[in-house]
């Protein structure tokens, strides 16, 4: 007999983490402070590459769109998270867990697609510097940008609607501080082996893609630079590249490990400890990995604060 579409789960409870309430409130503190630097940083990254003319070149603007996906992806799971760490009854409704889900993945998937891009733009910068200018235009990058989202949009666009397509009938509880998207599939009660090899091949696809992409990017890049001449100018090749290879690193190697393969549903608390590194920690150290191993980006920052210092003592003064 064919099982009815209709949804008894309407709200869905977030184990987060369980510890003493004092614990809980310390917990509270650290994380609060992880997504303000977050926000903070990010933000400020997107502000110095908008103000600054010597940003304004297609590898920051890459990054500013970087950081902006930054901010919505923590956004979209760390408030909520914030809130259950404060309240006995850790919640979400349900529709609010699957706009949750949807949208991390959905940056998520940006992002990916995002950082074949940026190892595009490297590549024609450093094997091709004479043509880079005429091939990589503001028009291209900015088709470039949009192709990501859109790309990122309808990545996770069918396993959604697949998804919203279930009957969820079991117990409501799910192992994680988020929606994730194999502890939210194994609150169905109808068989999700279809939807599991979609999330499979999707994520095969776009990670493996992508990172494919981007390694056969970065062997150009180094056996180019290793051919330069003087030692000053291979540091200076490194250096444009070393912020980006450091974050798609941290980027691909948790993903792949966490979202590649057939079925998810095994150490679910390992997921979260991942995810925390993932979907938290990264975007909170990419401005520092940025902007401290970035000599342009010091140099704007440095030229933003001489100036709201040089207003604030005219404020001050007149």
């Amino acid at each position: 007999m064919e099982v009815q579409n209709v949804t008894s789960v309407r709200e869905i409870f977030l184990l987060g983490f369980i510890f003493e309430p004092i614990l809980e409130i310390i917990l509270f503190a650290v994380f609060f402070l992880i997504y303000l630097v977050t926000v903070v940083g990010n933000a400020l990254i997107i502000v110095l590459i908008c103000i600054d003319h010597r940003l304004q070149t297609p590898m920051y603007f890459f990054l500013s769109n970087l950081s902006a996906i930054e901010v919505f992806m923590t956004t979209s799971v760390m408030p909520k998270m914030l809130a259950n760490l404060l309240s006995e009854r850790k919640t979400i409704s349900f529709a609010g867990c699957f706009t949750q889900s949807y949208f991390y993945f959905f940056m998520g998937s940006t992002e990916f697609i995002l950082f074949a891009a940026m190892s595009f733009d490297r590549y024609m910068a450093i094997c091709y510097p004479l043509r880079y200018p005429i091939l990589v235009t503001r028009k291209v990058c900015v088709k470039i940008v949009i192709g990501s989202w859109i790309g990122g949009f309808f990545s996770v666009f069918l396993s959604t609607v697949l998804k919203a397509r279930l009957t969820y009938c079991r117990h409501n509880v799910i192992n994680h501080f988020f929606c994730d998207s194999a502890p939210l599939l194994h609150l169905a009660c109808q068989d999700i082996t279809m939807i599991e090899l979609v999330d499979f091949l999707v994520s095969l696809i776009l990670l493996l893609g992508s990172l494919s992409f981007t390694a056969t990017s970065y062997i150009y890049i180094i056996s180019t630079i290793v051919k330069i001449p003087s030692a000053e100018g291979r540091k200076k090749a490194f250096g444009t590249c070393a912020s980006h290879f450091t974050v798609v690193s941290m980027g691909y190697g948790i993903s792949i490990f966490v979202y590649v393969r057939p079925s998810q549903s095994d150490s679910m608390s390992l997921n979260k400890a991942l995810a925390i590194f993932s979907g938290i920690l990264t975007p909170f150290l990419n401005p520092f990995i940025f902007s401290l191993r970035n000599e342009q980006m010091k140099e704007g920052l440095k030229d933003v604060l001489k100036k709201m210092s040089f207003k604030i003592k005219s404020t001050y003064y007149s």
